[in-house]
């Protein structure tokens, strides 16, 4: 199982971006999913979470979204600060065979920078 982001790069302040996340590989289901992202010195935080066949949380600033069909996650990112400047993950449940455990699973991250 392989998680991919996608969307990252730099921005200017105000400014929007929207991040992906592609669950691939051999599974059965992909359960929950959540964004986190960490800045430099900073514990990683939760962004966003969403469930399988949840519709989209708007979170202020940031929504996110879903496509169960496609193993995808999205992160709109609105109005954009510096101090969202981070590396965003993408964290997924998934179970790769019926009757066993869910396991956890990171993918590499996407790196956000708001800057001028």
């Amino acid at each position: 199982v392989q998680l991919v982001e996608s969307g990252g790069g730099l921005v200017q302040p105000g400014g929007s971006l929207r991040l992906s996340c592609v669950v691939s590989g051999s599974f059965v289901r992909v359960g929950d999913m959540t964004w986190y992202r960490q800045a430099p010195g900073n514990e990683r935080e939760e962004v966003a979470r969403i469930g399988r066949g949840g519709g989209p949380r708007f979170l202020g600033r940031f929504s996110i979204s879903r496509d169960d069909a496609e193993n995808t996650i999205y992160l709109q990112m609105n109005g954009l600060k510096p101090e969202d400047t981070a590396v965003y993950y993408c964290n997924a449940d998934v179970r790769t065979h019926w009757g066993r455990d869910v396991n956890n699973y990171w993918g590499q991250g996407t790196q956000v920078t708001v800057s001028s």
